[in-house]
């Protein structure tokens, strides 16, 4: 145990929402300390008041929420009763990053800029040159490709992983002396939020930095934490440390929360079935994606990043086909040429057999009520000011259904995906994000399609929300018969839920098996590393010392030549730096892009390291 003086005590916190319906409870009698270089844990589901409470610790709660009792204490100061200028220079030494990445910095300024701009407006003393360097590294850090060139680039052009980590930068750069993370690793891939914990840790022991970690995911949690508070209806029901937790949880509640982690090894793990091949209701055939980029410092050049790669697939009727890969691998970019919302460069995408770029007019517009899109954010998704039954029905008067059949289809499918008809004439600003997402698969359902494409649909939601929409999705699939495209980060969810997957890497599909194959038996040096990282409470099947990756992806403007995962992968041998591989059999219809399942392979006792000094 940590005797130190504590860096923060809080005091029986209470916060109540102070509504137009009358006041209730959100955060009740909260009390803890967190000591130096302590990571504490905040464990909860959706609405046990997680990001509440991570607010009221930086003194940031606005109407109509009122902080009505207790006390946070940061170097013998009450930080709920300063203001202005006092609440501003207490703020200096504190850090604070949530969960919603895209909507925190300016759009109109540079990345790096903006975090300079903060950084040399807390510490004067640092030129503009080194405060330039210091951000850059800590780029470089957090994994962001070509942290140079991406300094320079706009909130608009990072993805949402990537501005996840940009805001991390942001929160560290002051070296603060205590942090709130509200849950920084939800919208990442798992070996970036593997890194970023690394980070996390690395903070506390070179600044002495403490950490209040909130998190959704129970498994992040315990890997990132040195105690834990587990958070339900607003009030703390137990604290314990990450094993004694797990070993001997105390209350129901942390059980359950403990019940609803999917499994992934253990016997105890659902099982997919594979599918029989029938009909291919989705065909990709050699898709490529390009995007010109202008060169920084020129008038009129332009250089392409390749986001999409000969990328060949089928997704069969009945099928739950999953994409995975870390975040600016392609699966966006992969999500919006299946959907149509861009064509691809070369190559094609075949809908029932014909090419989706050649549709026009009714068969376009059969297209679109046949495949339909579920976004990740459920909040910028919806017009706030939209009642939600207009939401659902949107699509139907788009496509000439009257006004009366539009209302009685949107109550109808609002029953089959769990809203209460009462909330046809509310707004969405009310709802949580559990409900909100469930808006949004209503308004996709309300055309009867026959595909989902589903783009990190469940990335936002807590383990709880996450087992009850994937128990609705499966209710919709028997009743109606539909395809689901899972496009995630999320490798836990995928293994409950798909059939096959299609691992990406730089834009290319370096992996295609079924689902038990490519958990217990993967075929690329890729996939291991991602099954290395993935949070769990199980004992891992892949050691993360083993297979984690090194370094930076390569740069998608200017690829090396070989395979582009030679940089990274730790069986890389002489081959692999001249030639790329294509996708090859591993027996059945299980493939992978890697010489290490080729007759041709290197000769044996090759090393790593005697390839990199041959080279």
């Amino acid at each position: 145990m940590n005797m130190q003086a504590p860096v923060l005590s809080v005091r029986r916190l209470s916060v109540d929402l102070n509504a137009a319906s009358g006041r209730r409870p959100i955060i009740s009698n909260v009390s803890f300390d967190l000591a130096p270089q302590e990571i504490l844990g905040i464990i909860g589901a959706s609405g046990s008041g997680k990001t509440v409470l991570s607010r009221a610790l930086v003194n940031w709660i606005d109407p109509p929420l009122e902080i009505v009792s207790g006390a946070v204490t940061f170097k013998n100061q009450n930080i709920l009763e300063l203001k202005g200028t006092k609440l501003r220079e207490a703020r200096r030494e504190i850090a604070y990053v949530g969960a919603d990445p895209m909507g925190a910095l300016d759009p109109t300024l540079p990345v790096g800029r903006q975090i300079v701009e903060k950084l040399r407006a807390v510490a004067p003393e640092i030129d503009a040159t080194e405060a330039r360097e210091r951000v850059i590294d800590l780029l470089a850090a957090v994994r962001i490709p070509s942290p140079n060139h991406r300094f320079h680039d706009y909130p608009s052009q990072f993805s949402g992983g990537m501005m996840q980590r940009a805001l991390i930068v942001d929160a560290l750069v002051t070296n603060p002396a205590f942090l709130v993370a509200d849950n920084v690793t939800q919208p990442l891939d798992v070996t970036v939020a593997a890194q970023v914990l690394r980070l996390l840790r690395e903070l506390t022991d070179r600044f002495k930095t403490a950490i209040v970690f909130v998190s959704s995911s129970l498994p992040t949690a315990i890997e990132a934490a040195d105690e834990m508070l587990v958070l339900a209806e607003g009030a703390v029901v137990e604290r314990q440390t990450p094993r004694d937790l797990i070993a001997s949880p105390q209350h129901s509640y942390t059980r359950s929360l403990i019940a609803e982690i999917p499994k992934i090894w253990t016997n105890d793990a659902i099982e997919v079935a594979p599918v029989e091949s029938g009909a291919a209701v989705i065909s990709v055939r050699e898709a490529m994606r390009f995007y010109r980029v202008k060169k920084r410092g020129t008038f009129a050049s332009y250089s392409e990043v390749r986001a999409v790669r000969n990328v060949t697939f089928d997704v069969f009727a009945g099928e739950n086909f999953g994409v995975v890969g870390e975040s600016g691998c392609g699966k966006s970019s992969l999500m919006r040429l299946l959907s149509r919302l861009e064509l691809p460069n070369s190559g094609q995408i075949l809908c029932d057999g014909k090419d989706i770029a050649a549709l026009s007019g009714k068969s376009l517009l059969k297209f679109r009520r046949d495949f339909q899109l579920v976004l990740q954010d459920p909040f910028g998704s919806l017009p706030p000011r939209t009642s939600i039954g207009a939401i659902i029905e949107e699509p139907l008067r788009t496509h000439g259904v009257n006004r009366r059949q539009a209302r009685d289809r949107a109550i109808a499918v609002m029953g089959e995906v769990g809203l209460p008809a009462g909330l046809y004439d509310e707004l969405p600003l009310g709802l949580s994000a559990g409900q909100r997402q469930r808006v949004n698969v209503a308004r996709a359902m309300a055309l009867e399609p026959k595909v989902l494409i589903m783009d990190e649909t469940l990335s936002a939601l807590d383990q709880t929300e996450q087992f009850k929409l994937l128990n609705l999705f499966e209710r919709l699939q028997a009743k109606h018969g539909l395809t689901y495209v899972f496009i995630s980060h999320d490798l836990a969810m995928v293994r409950r839920v798909c059939n096959r997957i299609a691992v990406m890497y730089l834009g290319e599909v370096v992996e295609l098996a079924e689902n038990t194959r490519l958990f217990f038996d993967p075929g690329h040096p890729y996939t291991r590393a991602l099954l290395s990282a993935v949070p769990t409470l199980e004992e891992r099947r892949y050691r993360s010392e083993d297979c984690l990756l090194e370094g930076e992806p390569p740069n998608p403007i200017d690829l090396p030549p070989g395979c582009s995962f030679a940089s990274r992968c730790p069986h890389v041998f002489e081959r692999c730096l001249h030639e790329s591989p294509v996708l090859m059999s591993r027996g059945g219809k299980d493939l992978a892009a890697c010489f290490l399942i080729d007759p041709m392979r290197a000769p044996r006792g090759e090393t790593r390291s005697q390839t990199r000094q041959a080279s």
